[in-house]
């Protein structure tokens, strides 16, 4: 692969993955306090710490960061039947267990929510959800890619 097609998965990516929180995460989210499952609603304005960054473009950020690393694995698995099984897993796993194992602990708050079942489903529901939207338009947009060169 050239050094200007490694680029311009990475890009796509992480582009997926922004998306993929604005569409699906957030989606996830905001079906689940639908059903009245969670409070928390979904596209939350509320500022971050420590740069005031509204939640949802910090979501959305880390889920373009988080698009980057899917981008570098998801060859291994492209025409393969486990490619989706692998982008839900993915995505239920390793964001979900960075921010419980250490974002958490670094903001002051309880490891996995502090093994509340409701904050464990959610947060393996909503990264699945994202995992599986990345892979898709990661997909999407490779073949638009493609047929554009």
């Amino acid at each position: 692969m050239t050094k200007k097609a490694t680029v311009s998965r990475l890009a796509l990516g992480f582009v997926a993955g922004f998306i993929s929180v604005l569409v699906f995460h957030q989606g996830m989210l905001a079906l689940l306090h639908a059903v009245n499952f969670v409070s928390r609603s979904p596209y939350s304005i509320t500022p971050t710490q420590p740069f005031g960054i509204p939640q949802i473009l910090s979501s959305a950020l880390w889920g373009g960061i988080w698009g980057l690393i899917w981008a570098t694995i998801a060859p291994r698995f492209w025409q393969d039947k486990s490619y989706w099984l692998t982008a839900l897993v993915f995505g239920a796993i390793a964001p979900t267990l960075l921010a419980w194992f250490v974002v958490a602990p670094l903001k002051g708050q309880p490891i996995a929510g502090g093994w509340k079942l409701a904050v464990i489903v959610t947060g393996l529901l909503v990264n699945g959800a994202w995992g599986v939207g990345t892979a898709g338009l990661l997909k999407l947009f490779s073949k638009r890619q493609l047929f554009s060169n």
